[in-house]
């Protein structure tokens, strides 16, 4: 097995492969912004299923940015417990998170509406994940809309990752492609890992439903 993807494309559509039993079973992708996008698109086309991207985003914790004690949606807020941070930073960043998640929520959907997830088979889809603290937030959020059935489907992740998703009672199946050790950050295993731009994913977004009509 090679160390690396080349790039999210050739990630993505080895994932796919790997993501056939649901082709044509009422599935929606939902691709977590920016980076999950390109290969968000290329498994809802080999699917046949909707694209959509899961508009939340991690509360960090306030000594430690990038650990997530939380995530935050338009409607909703999950925490972990117990709480590991001060009720007024939490509330200051629930403020501050719902206006970026506003104004991100008007630019993605300016020309299309989100997907009803609602008794659907749910295909999260990330290019890779680290900890896993900022994925399962956004899956236990994803719940509260019912979908029938979540899978997370990633490249690239830890095992001590995989284990916390394969944990976590939210979870019905865990595609993960590698699960190389000495894990420092995802970009290491890939060739080419360029931002994403939100301009990039939104047409990413309304290009693949477009086809998809």
């Amino acid at each position: 097995m090679k160390n690396t993807f080349k790039n999210r494309t050739e990630a993505g559509f080895q994932l796919a492969e790997k993501l056939l039993q649901f082709k044509d079973k009422d599935a929606v992708v939902l691709a977590i912004p920016r980076g999950g996008l390109p290969l968000g698109a290329i498994v809802a086309k080999k699917l046949n299923a909707a694209l959509d991207v899961a508009l939340t985003k991690k509360i960090g914790h306030p000594y430690n940015k990038e650990y997530a004690i939380g995530a935050i949606s338009s409607d909703s807020r999950i925490l972990s417990t117990p709480i590991e941070a001060p009720k007024e930073y939490i509330e200051e960043e629930t403020k501050r998170i719902r206006e970026v998640l506003t104004q991100r929520r008007n630019q993605y959907y300016k020309n299309t509406q989100p997907q009803d997830i609602k008794n659907k088979i749910v295909i999260i889809v990330d290019d890779g994940i680290a900890t896993g603290n900022t994925i399962l937030a956004t899956i236990a959020l994803v719940s509260k809309m019912s979908p029938a059935h979540i899978v997370v489907a990633i490249p690239v992740a830890p095992q001590s990752a995989i284990e916390k998703l394969q944990n976590s009672t939210y979870v019905n199946e865990v595609v993960c492609l590698q699960t190389p050790n000495n894990f420092r950050a995802v970009g290491q295993f890939y060739d080419e890992f360029y931002t994403v731009t939100d301009q990039k994913a939104i047409r990413i977004l309304e290009e693949c439903n477009q086809n998809a009509a």
